[in-house]
């Protein structure tokens, strides 16, 4: 729970530095904000955890400056549980 919010935080604040106009840092924001807000109450929906993920991922995953504290965060959250299988069409992988 520690190191997920250390990384949630941590991604904020180099968010909130980027000199770049990103296009969806809005969501980005909104999105991190609601993580932290969500592991510092100690709600582990893991689902929706990784809903954030992915729209955080979306809106900064092509900056490179972020790609270090966005990994940390990706993986903090996989320390609540293993990834969800991938589907290819309607059957598990």
């Amino acid at each position: 729970m520690e190191e997920l919010c250390t990384a949630v935080s941590r991604l904020r604040r180099e968010l909130a530095a980027h000199p770049a106009d990103l296009r969806d840092r809005t969501i980005a924001e909104d999105e991190l904000a609601a993580l932290y807000a969500m592991v510092s109450a100690g709600v582990h929906e893991v689902p929706r955890m990784r809903r954030s993920l992915l729209l955080v991922a979306g809106a900064v995953g092509s900056v490179s400056a972020l790609a270090p504290a966005l990994a940390r965060v990706r993986h903090g959250i996989e320390l609540f549980g293993s990834r969800p299988e991938q589907r290819t069409g309607e059957r598990a992988v």
